[in-house]
């Protein structure tokens, strides 16, 4: 016997984020390469639900295991760690649940581990679900872990949302996010998929059409994501710098209406990607530059608008990016940096957007309120989207919006 080739899929992409420190989005096609469809999709709800409950699981494991998850053999701790998440948050059958554990023990050459993962999966069926439904969520440090998040982020919530609000939107991360696309307008060509009333080229889709993706047809973005790139509000004609561009989602985004974007990348490797992705969308009029954002060539000046998608903590994807929970950090000086670097490159009455995927005041009206800048107010254009407290600002929340939780502000030079 041995595992199912979705198991095994899962099994290495949960060994690599947490034994080898790799990033889940770049684990998961590797290992499920070959995979048909069905298959894949399995692969990626245990590999994505395992990574983001994994601080749930652990304590299950602990308390019906009665062994530290620490002390156990890597390939053991993340059968054991896949198979609780099958038991606690998924339908698959308990005896399916067990089997497999054991059989993905033994597949990794563990025959002396093999009854020992038996008995803690067995012990698991017979408790991890009620243990995990019994967990308290009054305090941040109750919720935090039985919802399967860091303290910190738990405690910056509760201060700053309240628990009710925290707890909703503890919930919506750990459930799978929306699957929408943008329709690519410098593209001909048909593509399925429901349109958003909301955000205009958004499209709602059950899955993404890997052939229309290879075309250039569509690009995978959350609609609070595509929200940012259209509060840019480039006009035709302008040029436009995008600080911080790779992937390319917003980059490509723009360059359907400007004239030139130039798009920054640091890194090497992600800078050619962002060329390959530029190419395969059709925007031409799109110049990568790899470079330091904060050390930027000295001609690169006098844009219309600069849009800063800086680096964060990614506290409002972390439905999508499930390790990112566990090594996401506020980034605050790099954005204060960023913003002015963006408000040197911009022109007389130029405008500065300024967005970030995350959910805290630190690094999102903070940032804004001591960078100097002025505020042009997005109220009026996107008033469904207003900031609860600060209807200046933007912000999506999953929770409430069902889609990646984006804080947005427009910014104005007073030079």
């Amino acid at each position: 016997m041995s595992a199912s080739p979705a198991r095994r899929a899962a099994f290495e992409t949960v060994r690599r984020v947490f034994e080898e420190e790799a990033y889940a989005d770049r684990a998961f096609p590797g290992a499920a390469a070959g995979l048909e469809s069905r298959e894949r999709a399995l692969a990626q709800r245990l590999a994505y639900g395992t990574i983001q409950r994994v601080r749930t699981l652990d304590h299950g494991i602990e308390a019906l295991g009665r062994r530290p998850v620490g002390k156990l053999d890597p390939p053991v701790r993340t059968a054991l760690r896949l198979g609780a998440y099958q038991l606690a948050y998924s339908e698959v059958a308990m005896h399916a649940a067990v089997n497999e554990s054991v059989e993905l023990v033994r597949d990794a050459g563990l025959e002396r581990a093999v009854s020992f993962a038996n008995a803690v999966m067995r012990r698991l069926t017979l408790g991890l679900q009620g243990l995990v439904e019994a967990l308290p969520e009054g305090t941040p440090e109750e919720a935090a872990l039985k919802h399967s998040y860091p303290d910190w982020v738990a405690q910056t919530w509760w201060r700053e949302l309240g628990p009710e609000e925290t707890l909703e939107l503890m919930r919506a991360q750990n459930e799978p996010p929306e699957t929408v696309v943008r329709r690519n307008g410098l593209k001909q060509g048909e593509v399925a998929g429901e349109p958003d009333p909301e955000i205009p080229n958004a499209l709602r889709v059950d899955h993404v059409n890997e052939q229309a993706l290879a075309e250039g047809l569509i690009w995978p973005q959350s609609r609070g994501s595509q929200l940012a790139g259209l509060c840019v509000g480039v006009r035709e004609g302008e040029r436009v710098l995008d600080l911080c561009a790779a992937p390319g989602g917003k980059a490509t985004q723009l360059a359907e209406r400007a004239a030139e974007v130039v798009a920054v990348e640091k890194h090497a490797g992600r800078a050619r990607e962002l060329e390959a992705n530029c190419r395969r969308l059709g925007a031409a009029n799109v110049r990568v530059v790899n470079a330091d954002a904060l050390e930027l060539p000295g001609d690169l000046g006098d844009f219309d608008r600069v849009l800063v998608d800086a680096p964060c903590s990614g506290l409002g994807v972390l439905a999508s990016r499930p390790d990112l929970r566990w090594r996401g950090k506020p980034l605050p000086e790099l954005q204060r940096d960023l913003l002015r670097v963006a408000a040197e490159r911009v022109k007389l009455g130029g405008s500065i957007l300024y967005s970030v995927c995350t959910l805290n005041v630190e690094e999102n009206e903070a940032i804004v309120d001591t960078s100097g800048l002025e505020v042009q107010s997005l109220e009026g254009e996107w008033p469904q989207f207003a900031h609860p407290r600060r209807p200046e600002f933007l912000l999506t929340v999953p929770h409430r919006d069902h889609t990646s939780g984006f804080f947005i502000s427009r910014l104005r030079s007073r030079k």
